[in-house]
């Protein structure tokens, strides 16, 4: 099939690649001329495992091309994505649809007689109505349907997530367009990857519920870490426990600093404002978003415990920023609180991530960027590992305690064990555990 992706942004990229190499001839459109002449030669501008060469494979194939001209990308189109960045709007949290509906506005110019617009980005409910009004008004008689199909993508496991699917969500009441985003699809079919039709609005909501129930997954574990700690309790033998019932499962039970990243705390914000709007608000959720937010700057606090709550003009590393690895998204990232709550107090701040650094040094100033985790360690007094690349999970503890000037790891994704660091000789702090946190 003949495919326009309208956006070249990480579900954009990742989407349109993903499609091209089931054999689907893919051009993807962006305003942005610099990204577009990189891509056509190859040069990937975020980091996810496998996409690099997935996108070399396919413009060599010539299934998949780069354009920035509009018209040129979806005049043959059979199927236009819209994956354009739908961000928080600065302000009052409601999602900004301003990208959404310029590009709806310019593709409506060029669409071609029947052809299938699906809104890919993540938008609240209703914004598929105001996308087919817009091109309704430019085409008044023409042949075409909006369909809303959400993307449930992982950063640094996209490539698999997108072949490998939970589910395929397709919003749409026209039985012509069904068909089409079958044919789009067909070739998970061998996956028996589900496909689930629903009418439009009921796909917008599905991917907004969705991130809201996972970040409420988060916030509430990091609430029992914290009564664990109280209790002498371990949270991660509780989230073992609770998560071995299938009704609840285990993934997403993992106490940490709160969650980050492009999706959970824009899109959690937009399903609260819809609440509002539609007098039916989300308390839970909107609990769920205040507890996150506290959490982030609270990480800090961990750190200065172990100082008897005192670490100005100590120096503190950071392993980790991004949100999560094999990424090098720095939004939201909880490392940007906890860094800024560090400074407050005082101290001063070393950084290294394995692919961050450059996305890092765009938000962060007066801290040190360094080259590695045992350059970030020389002459600190504390370790914070932030972020859980599997690069920290195996540190060479006894040259770590050699070079720091103080030995006190702060594990706020608990991926050592309290024991295995006590006797290297450090003091030690976790999330949730017994024996966790250093008085």
């Amino acid at each position: 099939m003949r495919i326009a992706m309208v956006g070249a942004g990480y579900v954009g990229l990742v989407s349109g690649a993903c499609f091209s190499d089931f054999g689907h001839h893919v051009i993807c459109v962006d305003t942005d001329a610099q990204k577009i002449a990189a891509l056509n030669k190859g040069e990937i501008p975020i980091h996810e495992p496998g996409l690099s060469e997935l996108v070399t494979v396919n413009i060599k194939q010539g299934r998949l091309r780069f354009v920035s001209d509009m018209k040129s990308a979806v005049e043959n189109a059979e199927v236009v994505f819209i994956a354009v960045g739908t961000p928080s709007r600065r302000g009052d949290g409601h999602a900004d649809l301003s990208y959404v509906y310029a590009a709806t506005r310019e593709i409506a110019g060029f669409l071609p007689d029947g052809a299938v617009v699906v809104t890919k980005s993540t938008v609240p409910v209703g914004t598929g109505d105001e996308v087919e009004r817009i091109i309704r008004e430019e085409k008044p008689d023409g042949r075409f349907a909006v369909v809303s199909n959400p993307e449930f993508l992982r950063e640094g496991a996209a490539i698999r997530d997108f072949k490998h699917p939970d589910r395929i969500v397709i919003g749409t009441d026209d039985l012509r367009a069904r068909g089409v985003m079958g044919e789009v699809y067909r070739p998970l079919h061998i996956n028996s990857s589900p496909i689930l039709y629903t009418d439009r609005r009921t796909a917008e909501l599905t991917k907004y519920a969705a991130n809201a129930f996972l970040a409420t997954k988060v916030a509430f574990i990091n609430e029992i870490a914290d009564l664990a700690e109280k209790v002498g309790a371990n949270v991660q033998e509780v989230a073992r426990g609770i998560g071995l019932d299938n009704r609840i499962g285990l993934k997403f039970l993992h106490a940490g600093p709160g969650y980050g990243g492009s999706c959970f705390p824009k899109d959690t914000l937009a399903l609260i404002k819809t609440g509002q709007d539609n007098e039916s608000p989300l308390r839970i959720v909107e609990t769920v978003v205040a507890v996150n937010d506290q959490r982030k700057r609270a990480m800090a606090r961990k750190v200065s415990v172990a100082f008897g709550g005192n670490i100005r003009g100590k120096t503190i590393a950071v392993l980790g920023v991004t949100f999560k690895p094999d990424t090098d998204d720095m939004r939201d990232a909880p490392s940007i609180p906890l860094i800024t709550a560090l400074q407050d107090m005082g101290a001063e701040v070393r950084i290294f991530d394995p692919v961050g650094m450059e996305q890092a040094k765009k938000v962060f100033v007066d801290v040190t960027f360094c080259d590695s985790a045992y350059d970030c360690a020389t002459g600190a007094h504390a370790l914070v590992i932030v972020t859980e690349w599997e690069q920290f999970r195996a540190l060479d503890l006894q040259e770590m305690a050699s070079i720091m000037a103080s030995s006190v790891i702060v594990d706020l994704r608990n991926i050592y064990s309290p024991e295995e660091v006590k006797r290297n000789g450090f003091l030690y702090c976790g999330v949730g555990r017994p024996n966790a946190v250093a008085y």
